[in-house]
């Protein structure tokens, strides 16, 4: 199937091409882009990481592009003036799969971008999460087209609100009352509206801040907004005086967005689970030897960790040099991991998302974000799946022949993956005195699964043969 573009901006679209990530802006905003793409300010701030690394496709490839009936269809007659390559960001993810802190992250560098652009005369026309993709755990603006030239004597940035809905009304639902950013992101692309988070308040914490001056207010005004006049321009004499209201305003977000920031992570059923497990240390000793001894020998450079929880063998990865991916249910893991991951500077990308209901394509026509499992097919070197496999054959009773298939489509070679037995103490626990549920799947059935798919490289038995660690190479 043709791959789709987007669509929002009149100024370009962006598509996938040729494993390449390529933007085609139109002729009427081709001089505004690339007068900015020239400027000092965008050298440095993609020198320093915040912005994608762009570059103008030659006249010879935009031609051979242009002759392309594929590329004739995704255009669709919009006008392109020029075409652009982005670097492709490895593993694109979206705000429904961060953790609080990722959008934190996210919102504290549009705020940073939009006021470190004023002194070039530039601003951001949006502010919405959906511009940032992560680069590891790092955030990265990758929306060329809302950079925009401002109006001197505009005292105002326009996107103020869709900031305050996107970002700061999100994580205030969270730091309040635990609303995750899947809860809000998958069911709505813009956020919260004031009055949303408003019936979330008792009459006590409408009075105070940060409550009443970013939810409560607003709402009790928001009869004004039904009048034109609020959203017309308002342009003053003096430039200076508008820039100074227009600082003055960026300030005031950046007091807002940080009396929004999330609390300490709060324990969840599995935030403990590494210091609580039921491994003897001698038997989580080896799992660890077993599991530093594949990434020694085989070093590879992309892995996805399923089922990570706070990121243990996550990062053991990364310190071995590769690019890791790290994904679990688990809100209150993925924000221990995501901390760690911050602080360490570790290459992992660490995301909320449950294997067994990954994330669903998303936007209009189910075709602007694509699936977990379609950005993750064959995008990987190696895909670890310790401590998970039981509970995806107990918990969700997903066939055994179907969790070995969909590892198979995830991996390029490897598969580390460990077998639970039925007489171990937390199967039976999971069971819940359902053993028959469970009692079929022994380990040769589950050996000779995995041989449809993959060669078994070597073993390894613990606590008490009731878990085996096993090295799997994919059959090509």
């Amino acid at each position: 199937m043709l791959a789709f573009s987007s669509f929002r901006d009149p100024g370009g679209f962006c598509f996938p091409w040729n494993g390449k990530f390529l933007r085609a802006v139109s002729s009427e905003a081709l001089a505004e882009i690339q007068q900015f793409l020239n400027s000092a300010k965008c050298g440095e701030l993609s020198a320093h990481g915040m912005i994608v690394p762009i570059r103008r496709l030659s006249e010879a490839e935009q031609n051979t592009l242009a002759t392309s009936k594929d590329f004739q269809q995704i255009a669709c007659a919009r006008s392109v003036g020029a075409v652009f390559e982005h670097e492709k960001i490895e593993f694109a993810s979206y705000p429904y799969e961060w953790v609080p802190d990722m959008l934190y992250a996210a919102g504290q560098l549009t705020l940073d971008l939009a006021q470190s652009c004023l002194d070039e005369g530039y601003s951001l026309k949006d502010a919405t999460p959906y511009n940032i993709l992560f680069k590891g755990n790092a955030p990265v603006f990758v929306d060329l087209l809302s950079f925009e030239r401002r109006d001197p004597s505009d005292p105002m940035w326009k996107p103020h609100a869709q900031f305050c809905r996107t970002f700061v009304l999100p994580l205030l639902a969270h730091k309040f009352w635990g609303v995750r950013p899947a809860d809000i992101f998958c069911s709505r692309r813009d956020g919260f509206e004031p009055a949303e988070v408003y019936q979330f308040c008792s009459f006590f914490r409408k009075l105070l801040p940060p409550l009443l001056t970013q939810v409560s207010i607003p709402t009790w005004l928001s009869h004004k907004a039904a009048t034109k006049s609020i959203y017309r321009d308002r342009l003053l004499s003096s430039p200076e005086k508008a820039r100074f209201i227009l600082k003055s305003q960026f300030n005031r977000l950046h007091r807002a967005l940080k009396a929004a920031k999330p609390n300490r992570t709060r324990k969840t059923v599995w935030s403990d689970y590494m210091e609580s497990h039921s491994y003897p240390e001698v038997v989580f000793k080896a799992k660890e030897d077993f599991v530093e001894s594949f990434l020694k020998e085989n070093k590879p450079g992309r892995l996805l960790d399923i089922g990570s929880n706070v990121g243990h063998f996550s990062a053991l990865a990364a310190r071995s040099g590769a690019r890791v991916v790290s994904i679990d249910s688990d809100l209150g893991c993925i924000s221990e991991l995501w901390k760690r991951a911050h602080s360490e500077e570790l290459d992992i990308l660490p995301l909320v998302i449950n294997f067994s209901r990954p994330s669903a394509a998303m936007g209009w026509r189910n075709r602007e974000c694509a699936s977990f499992i379609e950005r993750a097919a064959l995008a990987f070197d190696a895909v670890l799946m310790l401590a998970v496999l039981h509970h995806l054959l107990i918990t969700e009773r997903v066939p055994l022949d179907e969790i070995v298939d969909l590892a198979a489509e995830l991996t390029t070679r490897w598969l580390v993956i460990e077998f639970v037995s039925p007489e171990d103490e937390m199967s039976k626990v999971l069971t819940r005195g359902r053993d028959d549920l469970y009692s079929d799947i022994t380990q040769a059935v589950f050996e000779t699964s995995c041989r449809r798919r993959f060669r078994i490289v070597r073993t390894l038995e613990l606590a008490n043969k009731c878990r085996s660690l096993y090295l799997l190479e994919k059959i090509s």
